[in-house]
């Protein structure tokens, strides 16, 4: 390593990997059926010591692969051979704790503060019993004068990453590793301004490793194989041309045979840099458990449950209040359904035959609307599926916290709360029964419909990434249920191997809860002929006892239960892999 290593205020960690060999799958064909292995990195090994810590590489060379082995972001089956070690011991729970991956791509909520993001993070990564709220906002406000955020400490975050900014950001890494940071990024062609802050380079081509070493020496190497670079051209770009194959050596290095293979790696492993490099694992490399992997290692959290709930429904209600379209867009679309539908049906009579069809056809068309009007839950996972898994990938909070902190701040505000003021102006400008308590069993089966319709979405959303297809496969068991719901077709008269899908509607189980609850008592007339509630819910076959109406609403839980399990199931198969 050169000189400046020397000049680092503490020690910091360092990190090694020996003989990684990984590989991914190749799927073919529409049915993505499974191919040939493809091997991605091929006997990679080397040392990242405190410093800045380069890989370099034309596209498909493999160094973006080896920083994601590296970080224990990919997926440990494809692992076939080596292991990650820092400071000679296996990567546990608490090292990932301290230590940090960014992504290329923005991942952060957007509605939160430069200053909430951090505070956020230190909440969940810095354990309660050594660190108080104090120390806490100490660190975060540490952090932001380290990065030089200052003046945007408290706006919200910005995209876009210019060739001015990404000199500034090298130059913070620079000074950050000069504190005994151990820095390790790919990137692809830097400008001069920021190669010459390298201290540490890796080079890589084809899966493997043809220089590791100091960053002011990879010039010499290069040129002592016969690589002669033309006056004021970029290292950088001298690199991409030889790997390239854009520049030809004076000298001849390669021997028969060679042509189909990666010249570049053979000639680094028998270079003297290579040697040095193996000495150096055998010394750092302690005596460890090769059954031990560090990326199969279950996760552990330093908050506890309670605690990572508080924090996530809090940055969920916040997020919610600071945007709040999709609030209001259902707050509105109930009082507006609410208030049609209740001068459509207005003051439904008692008299035949308008009290019997105006009723059941109100009692569907709120069904409808109870259902089909939580189609944005679907939204829910996929909105945040990247900011979940990359901090759920962190090690900031388990899967069910998050899925309590979502379900319960998207429940209230949006599905429950504007259900109650749905029914109260929809009930009561519709004439149905007076009593109180008739109202309050409607809007709960209302509720209950709803959530089950809710549940469902939250079931599509943590399957699928796409918002394409998340309509599509929500939309279809809708409808379904919707046709099986007993008023468009007459369940009694179904064929029996058809007959069974009436069990699975939540279209059915809140028709019959509601028909029930409003008739049961009833009596209508038309001239000398009466007619009472209980002979029209013989007549379609419905059990109006006691059980027989609570039967629904403890059916439209389970539903609700049961795709609250399942979609939580989902949740924590999501790929979390890169």
């Amino acid at each position: 390593m050169d000189k400046t290593v020397q000049s680092f205020q503490m020690p910091g960690p360092v990190v090694t990997f020996q003989n990684l060999c990984y590989c991914v799958e190749e799927c073919r064909g529409p049915c993505r059926r499974k191919g040939p292995e493809k091997e991605i990195l091929k006997d990679v090994s080397g040392i990242m010591r405190p410093g800045i810590n380069a890989i370099m590489g034309p596209t498909g060379s493999g160094k973006t692969s080896l920083l994601d082995v590296i970080a224990g972001r990919k997926n440990p089956t494809g692992l076939r051979s080596g292991q990650v070690l820092v400071n000679g011991k296996p990567v546990t729970s608490d090292l990932r704790l301290s230590s940090a991956y960014v992504v290329q791509d923005d991942i952060l909520m957007g509605t939160l503060t430069v200053r909430e993001n951090l505070t956020f993070s230190a909440n969940l990564r810095l354990s309660r019993k050594q660190y108080s709220s104090l120390d806490k906002e100490q660190k975060v406000n540490n952090v932001i004068k380290e990065l030089g955020l200052q003046d945007c400490a408290d706006t919200k975050p910005t995209t876009g990453l210019d060739a001015n900014t990404a000199n500034s950001i090298i130059s913070l890494l620079h000074s950050l590793s000069r504190k005994g940071k151990t820095v390790i990024f790919s990137i692809h062609q830097p400008r001069y301004s920021i190669f010459r802050q390298f201290d540490h380079l890796t080079l890589m081509n084809k899966g493997e490793i043809i220089y590791a070493g100091a960053a002011s020496q990879a010039m010499d190497y290069f040129e002592e194989m016969g690589y002669q670079r033309e006056e004021f051209n970029n290292p950088a770009d001298f690199f991409l041309d030889i790997i390239n194959g854009d520049i030809v050596p004076t000298l001849d290095f390669r021997n028969a045979g060679q042509a189909e293979r990666n010249p570049l790696a053979l000639q680094y492993r028998q270079s003297v840099y290579c040697n040095q490099v193996m000495e150096q694992l055998k010394q750092l490399s302690g005596v460890v458990d090769p059954s031990v992997s560090s990326i199969q290692e279950k996760a552990s959290y330093v908050t506890p449950f309670h605690y990572q709930l508080m924090v996530l429904v809090g940055r969920t209600v916040k997020n919610t209040l600071r945007n709040p379209q999709t609030s209001y867009a259902q707050m509105a679309l109930n009082i507006t359904f609410a208030v049609l539908v209740g001068l459509i049906y207005y003051q439904i009579p008692k008299t035949l035959p308008e009290a019997l069809q105006n009723r059941i056809g109100a009692f569907f068309f709120l069904i409808i609307n109870m259902v089909f009007g939580n189609l944005s839950a679907v939204e829910l996972f996929i909105n945040e599926r990247a900011l979940f898994i990359h901090e759920n990938s962190s090690g900031y909070y388990r899967t069910s916290v998050y899925f309590l902190s979502k379900v319960f701040a998207d429940l209230l505000p949006n599905r429950i709360l504007p259900i109650f003021i749905f029914s109260s102006i929809s009930y009561y400008m519709m004439g149905l029964k007076p009593n109180a308590d008739a109202f309050f069993l409607f809007a709960l089966t209302m509720c209950l419909v709803s959530l089950a319709a809710v549940a469902l979405a939250f079931l599509v959303s943590a399957s699928v990434a796409s918002f394409a297809m998340a309509n599509i496969l929500i939309a279809l068991p809708y409808v379904f249920m919707m046709v099986f719901g007993g008023f468009l077709v007459n369940l009694n008269s179904m064929l029996s191997w058809l007959s069974w899908l009436k069990w699975a509607s939540i279209f059915r189980y809140g028709l019959e809860a509601v028909t029930i609850n409003e008739m049961k008592g009833q009596v209508f007339s038309m001239g000398n002929i009466t007619l009472t509630g209980e002979m029209y819910l013989k007549a379609q076959g419905i059990d109006y006892s006691l059980w027989g109406f609570w039967q629904n609403q403890v059916a439209l839980f389970g539903i609700m239960f049961v795709c609250m399990v399942l979609a939580y199931v989902q949740l924590r198969r999501i790929n979390r892999w890169k």
